[in-house]
C-alpha cells in the first residue's frame, strides 16, 4: 500500500509539470517537422498548424493550474508583506476563495460550449477531429485550477491554525 502512496504523493506532486512537458514536446516536435517539411520539401501541411496551436492551448490552461498550486501567479505582494501572518493567511484565502467561483462558472461555461459543439457535430478545420477534444482544455484547466485552489485554502487553514505562516509561494525575482 505505501507505493500506492508514494504513486498517488508523486502524482499530485509531477501532474502538471509532466503534461506541461509532454505538450512542450508535442509543440517543438510538430514545429520541427514542419519547419524541415517546409523549407526541405516546400510542402507544409494544416494539422502541424492545428497540433501546435491546439497543444498550446492545453499548455496554458495546464500551466495556469502549475500557477495556481505553487502560487506562482503574477502578483503585487509589497502590501500583503506588511500585514500580520493571520491577515495575510486572510487575503490569501479570500483570493483564493474568488479565484474558486471564477473557476467553477469557467467550468460550467466551457461545458455548456462543449455540450453546443458536440450537438452540433463541430470538427477542426486540418484534422476534421471533433472539437470537443480541444474545447475540452477550458474545463479540464480550470479543474485542475479547482483541486489545486482546493488544496491552497487546506494547507493555508492547516498553517493558520499551527500558527506556521502561510505558503507564499514562488517568487520571479530574489528580494
Amino acid at each position: 500500500m505505501s507505493e500506492n502512496t508514494g504513486f498517488w504523493k508523486k502524482l499530485d506532486d509531477n501532474a502538471e509539470r509532466w503534461l506541461l512537458l509532454v505538450f512542450y514536446a508535442l509543440i517543438v516536435a510538430t514545429i520541427v517537422v514542419e519547419v524541415v517539411r517546409r523549407f526541405a520539401l516546400s510542402y507544409s501541411s494544416i494539422w502541424g498548424e492545428e497540433i501546435a496551436r491546439y497543444a498550446f492551448i492545453y499548455l496554458a490552461w495546464v500551466g495556469a493550474s502549475a500557477a495556481v498550486k505553487d502560487r506562482a501567479h503574477i502578483r503585487i505582494d509589497v502590501i500583503i508583506h506588511m500585514l500580520s501572518q493571520r491577515a495575510r493567511a486572510a487575503v490569501y484565502l479570500f483570493g483564493d476563495v474568488c479565484m474558486l467561483a471564477v473557476a467553477v462558472l469557467a467550468v460550467y461555461t466551457a461545458l455548456e460550449s462543449i455540450e453546443i459543439s458536440y450537438r452540433f457535430g463541430s470538427v477542426t478545420h486540418g484534422l476534421r477531429i471533433s472539437l470537443v477534444w480541444f474545447l475540452a482544455a477550458v474545463p479540464l484547466g480550470f479543474s485542475l485550477m479547482i483541486y489545486r485552489l482546493l488544496q491552497s485554502m487546506r494547507r493555508d487553514l492547516m498553517d493558520l491554525r499551527a500558527g506556521r505562516g502561510v505558503h507564499e509561494g514562488s517568487k520571479l525575482f530574489d528580494d
